[in-house]
């Protein structure tokens, strides 16, 4: 009997939590040469924090298009990736692209693989708020990319339920965890074993047991709400002697330049550049509990038991709401201060939030992913 050729899948990413997420499935991929050839086509629309993740990974793009610009418009941005990446798709002809997320790498990989007849899987499929200015563009993004899709990777149930609602046919819908989760658990692992250094801290604060973990990026926070957040955290550190704050800064100057001239200089508060995703988990693991605009981060937090005040107004993870896992507090400063004391001051109420467990996977959606694309290719 002849050998069938490996079906060649294209893996479009370009941000941080992209290529976090999408590690495990190239993992899985290359385990499955026999039936999978990948190609991995890095957009670089965040070009530094991408690449600490692909040195994390040991990832090499097979194609860089390395499209960013200082202070990218998300129009320019789009513009040149649509050309470009249309032009990459028409050379290399794959049989499948494979995109992941909300980001506009993700929706303008998918719109581009659309143009060229290429089936399109999503991972991390169905997430919504229903509220297209939170999170702004990532939930128009999302949502453009599903009926682009030939397989769509819901990560939970209610993923799967988003989808049918918007009528997209349930023999293209497949639950299969996040894989957010894989990549968490394989880094923790190997955090555990050899723990990295974090440039910018000592040892002690390292081994605080009241440490905050800060993370701000979103661009419907920039402006006001992102200044009370700001606000906020001074006033904990202010207010509560035994904490530590530690903030890796995201380098969009919204974010950057606010937070420098708010917070700097409080010795209590340590402002970092961004961190390599080991270093990151490092602090992952060692924090009380994390302040946070990303939706990663609202999965990863809970599989490791912390806590997590989630600064936006809405979430398309409302599990770990549920779950008793996160607390919605927008960028509201009461509230916030509110909360990050409670969870510093009152241990039961830590706790219960602590060991609320994680509903976002186990660790093995990469490899339902790479058994989907074999068994129901022609869904």
């Amino acid at each position: 009997m002849t050998q069938k050729n490996p079906k060649r899948i294209a893996l479009i990413f370009g941000t941080r939590p992209e290529a976090i997420k999408m590690a495990p499935v190239i993992k899985a991929l290359k385990n499955r040469s026999q039936d999978f050839e990948p190609i991995l086509i890095a957009t670089a629309q965040h070009r530094q924090l991408l690449d600490q993740v692909l040195d994390v990974f040991e990832l090499t793009p097979d194609i860089d298009l390395d499209l960013m610009q200082d202070n990218q418009s998300l129009a320019g941005f789009s513009s040149r990736a649509i050309q470009a990446l249309g032009d990459c798709l028409h050379s290399t002809k794959p049989d499948a692209v494979l995109v992941q997320g909300d980001t506009t790498t993700a929706f303008i990989g998918a719109l581009a693989a659309f143009y060229e007849h290429i089936p399109v899987g999503h991972v991390e499929a169905g997430l919504r708020t229903y509220n297209f200015e939170a999170p702004w563009p990532e939930e128009m993004n999302r949502r453009l990319i599903a009926p682009m899709a030939r397989w769509c990777f819901a990560p939970m149930p209610s993923a799967r339920q988003n989808l049918l609602a918007e009528h997209i046919p349930d023999a293209r819908i497949f639950v299969t965890g996040n894989t957010v989760i894989d990549a968490l658990l394989i880094t923790a692992g190997h955090v555990e074993k050899h723990p990295p250094q974090i440039p910018g801290l000592k040892d002690d604060v390292l081994q605080h047991p009241k440490m905050i973990l800060v993370t701000g990026h979103r661009r419907e926070s920039f402006g006001e709400p992102f200044e009370n957040i700001c606000k906020a955290l001074r006033e904990i550190a202010e207010t509560h002697s035994d904490v530590a704050i530690i903030y890796p800064l995201h380098l969009n100057p919204n974010v950057k330049d606010v937070a420098q001239t708010i917070l700097a200089g409080h010795p209590r508060i340590h402002l970092l550049e961004p961190l390599a995703y080991g270093p990151f988990v490092r602090l992952l693991k060692d924090c009380r509990f994390l302040i946070t605009d990303s939706g990663g981060l609202q999965e990863e937090a809970p599989a490791l038991g912390k806590p997590v005040l989630v600064t936006r107004e809405t979430t398309e993870r409302p599990e770990a709401v549920e779950a008793g896992n996160s607390i919605l507090t927008g960028s509201d400063r009461e509230k916030i201060v509110s909360c990050a004391s409670r969870l510093l001051e009152d241990e039961a109420e830590y706790q219960k939030m602590a060991q609320a467990g994680s509903p976002f996977g186990d660790g093995k959606a990469a490899e339902r992913i790479v058994d989907i694309l074999h068994l129901k290719w022609d869904v």
